[in-house]
């Protein structure tokens, strides 16, 4: 299937050939007929999977379809809300590069920043607004924005909204829109509360699921890696210089562990910065920035930050610390092998976690092979016992990794002036 047989209008189409893009992913090709038939929608997909565009898409034609050119001010016809500020921008990037033969204009409101440069373009009226809860509530109030013209609403990543406390928040957004609208409801996990949430926000819908499965068994090679507390970060600096890892994220459970790993592997020589909740936007962006461009090959990160992450070259994902949502380990690990290339996940996990391991492994279905050869390995606190002991493999092997296994202490200068490729939005 084309984007062209979706019935997709011919400057949408422009657009999307422009970014390289011909044949939809699943959630797309499920998702766009429905909404092009003004239909509700509830979406159960994670970040990587292309619901980004799923949405954007249509919400571009119909608005588009719509157009009254006049010497007015534009009014607010789409409303899309997102848990952070990184999501918020890369969101408002793929309107811009979709949208940019339509004449529709978008913009992003979020905190952290000063809000003149975003009332400035809220003047000069926009057609798109794309925001996180916060900020949004604030300008409202302050009368920078009306919700009496919005025809589109979408709700995204709404367990991270739950999670991150924007309930009260959510509610009082959906008090404001318009009754007569169409709502588009997404989250990478279902539990019993956002179930709720969503027969708020929905009226008659249709759904669309991604399941977890389909997301991590086909492109990404998984491996665990059975380590004590204090040997974790001993082992990643191993990994890190040992191993041919030209680009990885590696998620942290806290902030204050993100701040923490990046001053131990400063003292390795091995430069890496973080990005998490307590960092200004200002420092969340350069940190971004630095390793798209490839000036920082290691990224330390939170679950919450890391959902605006969005990079297709990248070949390792390293969970340090094992997450105790399953389904959160799905999210992360799907960071890698993107748009049809290969990653690798390598997962640290201490006696604690061990919990949280079976938990991964009875979601995905699978058991996710052990690296049963390592300096690390804690016989004390980490030895299988015969009966659960899962299946053991040598160490996953970048397609790119040389035949040379020899330590490298220079791995930082030897990796510092390799640049991957300008990596595109899947989303």
């Amino acid at each position: 299937m084309t984007f062209k047989e979706l019935q997709i209008i011919e400057p949408i189409q422009k657009a999307l050939s422009a970014e390289g893009y011909t044949h939809p992913t699943p959630i797309q090709a499920q998702s766009i007929p429905i909404l092009l038939r003004n239909k509700d929608l509830l979406g159960c997909a994670q970040t990587g999977t292309g619901k980004t565009a799923a949405f954007a898409i249509p919400i571009l034609q119909h608005i588009f379809n719509k157009i009254e050119y006049s010497s007015g001010k534009r009014k607010i016809k789409a409303l899309i809300v997102t848990p952070t500020r990184e999501l918020a921008i890369q969101i408002a990037d793929s309107f811009t590069a979709y949208g940019k033969f339509t004449g529709i204009k978008n913009t992003v409101i979020f905190g952290g920043v000063k809000q003149s440069a975003q009332t400035r373009e809220l003047n000069r009226g926009v057609d798109i607004l794309v925001a996180t809860p916060g900020r949004l509530l604030d300008l409202t109030q302050q009368g920078f924005i009306s919700f009496k013209d919005i025809e589109y609403f979408v709700l995204d990543e709404a367990d991270q909204m739950l999670d991150m406390g924007f309930i009260h928040d959510i509610k009082k957004i959906i008090a404001k829109l318009p009754h007569k609208r169409q709502s588009l409801f997404f989250s990478a996990t279902m539990p019993p509360n956002i179930i709720e949430l969503s027969r708020k926000i929905l009226g008659q819908y249709e759904r669309v699921t991604v399941r977890p499965e389909q997301a991590t068994a086909d492109k990404v090679e998984q491996a665990i890696y059975f380590v004590s507390k204090r040997a974790k970060t001993k082992l990643l600096i191993h990994l890190l210089q040992t191993e041919n890892i030209h680009s990885t994220l590696v998620f942290s459970r806290t902030k204050h562990g993100a701040n923490k790993i990046v001053k131990l592997l400063d003292k390795a020589d091995i430069k890496a910065e973080a990005i998490h909740g307590n960092k200004s936007q200002a420092a969340r962006q350069k940190a971004l920035a630095n390793f798209k461009s490839g000036v920082t090959n290691v990224l330390i990160a939170t679950d919450i930050a890391a959902r605006g992450i969005d990079i297709d070259e990248l070949s390792h994902v390293i969970n340090y610390d094992l997450p105790n949502i399953p389904e959160i380990y799905v999210h992360r690990i799907g960071r890698t092998g993107r748009a049809g290339a290969s990653g690798i996940a390598l997962s640290f996990c201490m006696q604690e976690e061990r919990a949280y391991l079976r938990d991964i492994q009875k979601l995905i279905n699978q058991k996710i092979p052990v690296i049963t050869e390592h300096p690390f390995l804690n016989f004390d606190d980490d030895v299988e016992t015969p009966s659960n002991k899962p299946t053991q493999q040598k160490k996953p092997r970048n397609k790119h990794q040389r035949s040379s296994k020899s330590g490298n202490s220079n791995w930082r200068n030897k990796n510092k002036n390799r640049r991957r490729p300008d990596s595109r939005n899947r989303n």
